[in-house]
């Protein structure tokens, strides 16, 4: 019999590549389980929502009466968390929704798996999984320019959002303590890659520059991010979640340590290649580049040591950051009327030209 993975979070950005990966490289069972709030989106399942091997249940991850149902439906064997508001401008202006998903969804889940977990016969109950996907961000901020984040770094989150994520790894590894769930917890660095929602760095620029509005720049725009695609992350987490071994902790990582501001400039550079401005108020893209003040809390470096999960679970990322941003702006060039929907959706302005527009995203 197949295995059934329950994915929660699988209409959002990472999820759905990942559940894409299971229903295209396995012979798995998917559940996506997704509530469908603004940056959910099920068109980004098209490919595969026709699969008899993968089911779709609107479902709050905090609606702890329906998710129960869900474990007693479908009887997962894995169970992989992506649920999570991600977005950290939006955690500093609401922190609530934040700790609302990504703290109390997380217990609820947490808690529904166990007691499902309890019932189970012996031999599902000793192959059960729970793989929780988190962030690097709950590791703070790196001082130097040699340090890279690991298995055993400190945690030590700087905003809403990163300590939001940072309690529900404790939450996850505390169940694994007291109730011996068997739980695994991957951190990753930051994703690009098609069906992002605009709201993060590299979609953003695109949308903006396409759309002749100003790119913000927080600080000096030298805050070092390490990029990596999200089919690359995808294929990483369906390994773990099917050959990682319990108790467990992963790092995953791109080996793509670039400036912010270098990021946005190849954008420019690579939409001007493709897509040459036909505003007179330009020529190139670079100039609607407008640095602002920075964010609270902003951290400097984030960065990756993923040698464990390369060692032990054979997985390198395919792409490398030039690769990668050349398939994720010609994704976003063919695919504006996605964008158009997407931000209509989601009652945000992302096309005032106003000079100032772009404050209303946080």
């Amino acid at each position: 019999m197949n295995k059934k993975i329950l994915v929660t979070g699988g209409a959002g950005f990472i999820g759905s590549s990942v559940i894409k990966q299971i229903i295209n490289t396995t012979d798995c069972d998917v559940i996506n389980v997704d509530k469908l709030s603004y940056s959910g989106d099920l068109e980004s399942l098209d490919s595969v929502k026709e699969s008899k091997r993968y089911y779709f249940e609107k479902i709050d991850i905090c609606d702890e009466t329906n998710l129960k149902k869900i474990f007693e439906k479908h009887e997962p064997d894995v169970v992989m968390h992506l649920a999570a508001e991600s977005h950290v401008d939006k955690s500093i202006k609401s922190p609530f929704e934040f700790i609302e998903t990504n703290i109390i969804g997380t217990y609820v889940l947490l808690e529904q798996a166990r007691l499902y977990w309890n019932k189970l016969n012996n031999n599902k109950k000793a192959n059960f999984k729970f793989h929780h996907i988190s962030t690097d961000e709950v590791y703070g901020d790196l001082n130097d320019k040699e340090t890279l984040f690991s298995e055993e770094s400190k945690y030590d989150p700087s905003s809403p959002y990163s300590a939001s994520k940072a309690s529900s790894d404790h939450l996850v590894r505390a169940w694994h303590r007291t109730y011996n769930l068997p739980t695994i917890v991957t951190s990753c660095s930051n994703n690009y890659g098609p069906y992002q929602f605009p709201e993060k760095l590299i979609p953003l620029t695109i949308t903006n520059a396409l759309n002749g509005i100003e790119i913000p720049i927080y600080g000096n725009g030298l805050q070092v991010r390490d990029w990596l695609y999200v089919d690359d992350h995808a294929e990483a987490l369906v390994l773990v979640a099917l050959n990682g071994n319990n108790g467990e902790s992963y790092c995953i990582g791109g080996h793509n340590e670039i400036k912010n501001i270098n990021v946005v400039k190849s954008i420019c550079k690579a939409l001007d290649m493709h897509r040459p401005s036909n505003f007179k108020k330009i020529t190139k893209y670079e100039e609607l580049i407008s640095y602002v003040e920075d964010r609270s809390g902003h951290d400097r470096r984030y960065a990756i040591n993923a040698k464990k999960i390369e060692s032990e679970l054979k997985w390198k990322p395919k792409e490398n950051f030039d690769s990668g941003i050349k398939k994720t702006v010609e994704w976003y060039l063919n695919n504006q009327d996605w964008c158009k929907r997407v931000k209509n959706k989601s009652n945000q302005d992302f096309i005032n030209r106003d000079s100032t527009s772009w404050k209303e995203l946080f």
